[in-house]
């Protein structure tokens, strides 16, 4: 039994960052699942834009959308549409199987709308109709302009993915959204069954510290973050808060573990996913990562449900200088302008590419 399968077995689910249209086409995802475990996947713009990028397994595509006058992220949404549906489809025996817990797939809504609680809200009740599907989760920013929309969306019914989550903080922030928005639901006597995942970055943190800290602290933070995140996850879940909506039907909010590739070429390619095991959480794992985790990885210890040592190793990077409180908000905005840069590329990306393939036609 490899790794993968282990970790499967332990109660964690393993769902691929990435997605493409020649993955699809050429059986790789359906291996994954079959052969490593892979119960679902998530995308981001970045994600598709090096899809878009690498390969001309979206040209006809652009092409013939081009020509019936679509564009920008119209057209975007409609290829990131047709492969997660595909993807979705692919994954859907898992979300049988497993009443719902499983088998998710991703969409992002636009990261240009990561400060605006009105547009981000409309635009992820559009994008659930459009995907018309059981298992496809939108993806909302977990930032303060995106907790209410986070609340809104969960009321309205629409499986939400919180994400750029950083700290425990805000982490705590997004659960007690999905918390209120099934409240809400409750209230109104709707069914509060809707699905969500919160999604917490763990790799950036060691990024945003390497060579500003001692060696022996060098790659530790992001995994005492998610320590402490873990603890109040397990909090929340024993809270008499959570036993009373879970008595009248309310599902609870997952916690998923992102960013998870290595970093740093002097670490270990599998750090992050070893130190990451904990039954009841997800686990989003790029395709090097991945492969390599099923080669040589080795699950041992669970996160302990109490953060462990978490606390001792968080103070020691305090007492190195780091501003733990001010990095978890630099870094929420900085992947908030990251993405929005990924976007501004994927636009552009498609411009060019659909100019070029009307001259070539």
């Amino acid at each position: 039994m490899n790794a993968t399968r282990r970790l499967h077995d332990l109660g964690q689910s393993l769902w691929l960052d990435n997605i493409t249209r020649g993955m699809l086409a050429g059986g790789t995802l359906r291996r994954y699942r079959d052969e490593l475990s892979i119960t679902g996947l998530t995308s981001n713009p970045t994600i598709f834009d090096h899809a878009i990028a690498n390969s001309t397994s979206y040209d006809d595509a652009i092409r013939r959308k081009a020509r019936e006058g679509k564009s920008g992220e119209r057209l975007f949404i409609e290829l990131a549409l047709e492969d997660l549906t595909q993807a979705a489809e692919l994954f859907r025996p898992v979300h049988q199987q497993t009443g719902g817990v499983d088998g998710w797939v991703s969409l992002e809504v636009s990261p240009l709308l990561a400060y605006d609680t009105a547009s981000t809200l409309a635009e992820a009740r559009a994008l659930a109709e459009r995907a018309a599907r059981p298992n496809i989760f939108i993806k909302i920013p977990g930032t303060t302009e995106g907790v209410p929309a986070i609340e809104e969306a969960i009321a309205a019914g629409v499986p939400i993915n919180v994400t750029l989550l950083f700290s425990p903080e805000q982490y705590r922030a997004a659960a007690e959204a999905y918390f209120r928005g099934i409240e809400r639901r409750l209230a109104a006597g709707l069914d509060p069954r809707v699905r969500s995942v919160a999604s917490l970055f763990v790799s950036r943190w060691d990024r945003a510290v390497a060579g500003r800290v001692p060696a022996p602290l060098q790659n530790r933070l992001g995994i005492a973050i998610a320590r402490q995140t873990y603890r109040v996850y397990r909090e929340l879940l024993a809270s008499s808060r959570w036993s009373g909506l879970a008595a009248r039907g309310a599902l609870p909010q997952r916690l998923l573990w992102a960013s998870t590739g290595t970093k740093d070429p002097k670490a270990p390619d599998v750090l992050y996913l070893e130190a990451l095991a904990a039954p009841d959480t997800i686990i989003t794992i790029p395709d090097a990562t991945l492969l390599a985790f099923a080669d040589h990885g080795k699950v041992g210890d669970v996160l302990p449900a109490d953060g462990g040592d978490a606390d001792a190793v968080v103070a020691s990077f305090g007492q190195a200088g780091v501003d733990v409180a001010a990095l978890g908000e630099t870094l929420q905005r900085d992947g908030a302008s990251a993405f929005v840069a990924s976007w501004k590329d994927l636009m552009d990306r498609i411009a060019t590419k659909a100019e070029a393939l009307r001259r070539t036609a």
